[in-house]
């Protein structure tokens, strides 16, 4: 392959990656996230087949990479989203539990099974095969960009394999419209508990 060949396809390929995930006007796929987040690569982009589909949400957070990271490591034990829906009435803790932030490699945290991580910076995570036969082939990154002192952004991306009927087709769209509603209120319940225990360290 000649080099202008090369920089066609590299060309081509950002232009995909451009339709298929910076759609701005797309709030059910992208919801909150700045034009910067919605076309930047992400792990979980490794673990599906290409093109795909990616939904993108992201909130700022006053709180440090650090200790947003370590609220990210309690979905190994709660869903922090909508208790009476996800966590069969339990509320999700609000305090921080021992040990869970001990991560490896097979993990499991919500219906995904932990891929990799960087510290204070990333969790990757494929859907585990139980959930799979509902969701299909999917995978989702929480990523924790620094801002300035003591500020984030919490990002978080899930990519799925392409649909490839009418009926994979609409039940992509519903996968869309709940993980939307459950991802918000997952976003902001841990940007609560991270600007709290920022506000308050000697509680953490």
């Amino acid at each position: 392959m000649t080099p202008e060949q090369r920089s066609d396809v590299r060309s081509s390929g950002s232009s995909r990656a451009r339709h298929l995930f910076g759609r701005a006007k797309d709030p059910v796929r992208q919801w909150n996230a700045t034009a910067a987040e919605r076309i930047a690569q992400y792990p979980c982009d490794r673990y599906v087949q290409s093109p795909g589909e990616r939904f993108t949400r992201a909130v700022g957070v006053e709180s440090p990479p650090e200790t947003v990271f370590r609220w990210l490591c309690q979905l190994k034990v709660a869903p922090y989203s909508y208790d009476w829906i996800d966590n069969p009435g339990r509320r999700s803790p609000r305090s921080l539990t021992p040990e869970v932030d001990r991560l490896e490699p097979g993990q499991e945290f919500l219906v995904f099974w932990l891929v990799e991580f960087e510290q204070n910076r990333h969790k990757t995570g494929v859907v585990l095969p139980r959930a799979q036969r509902v969701f299909s082939r999917l995978a989702i990154s929480y990523v924790v960009e620094p801002r300035d002192t003591g500020r984030c952004r919490l990002v978080a991306c899930l990519s799925v394999t392409a649909p490839s009927s009418v009926l994979d087709s609409a039940r992509l769209m519903l996968l869309a419209f709940g993980d939307l509603l459950t991802m918000r209120k997952q976003l902001n319940t841990l940007k609560e508990r991270a600007g709290r225990s920022a506000r308050e360290p000697k509680r953490r």
